[in-house]
């Protein structure tokens, strides 16, 4: 039953730590542009520049 008088906090500390962590990477822009990276991958890769002896 002790155990629980740890536990409890402990949860509450690490969803308080995982919310912050969130609101920490939307406010980076961890989230703005989904679908272009799953996108990128199919296309081809654009051929080598030649350059201009």
């Amino acid at each position: 039953m002790n155990i629980v008088f740890l536990l409890i906090p402990l949860s509450i500390v690490l969803l308080a730590v995982a919310v912050w962590a969130f609101f920490w990477a939307v406010d980076r822009g961890q989230f703005d542009d989904l679908d272009t990276p799953a996108w990128r991958i199919l296309e081809d890769e654009e051929p080598p520049e030649e350059r201009a002896p």
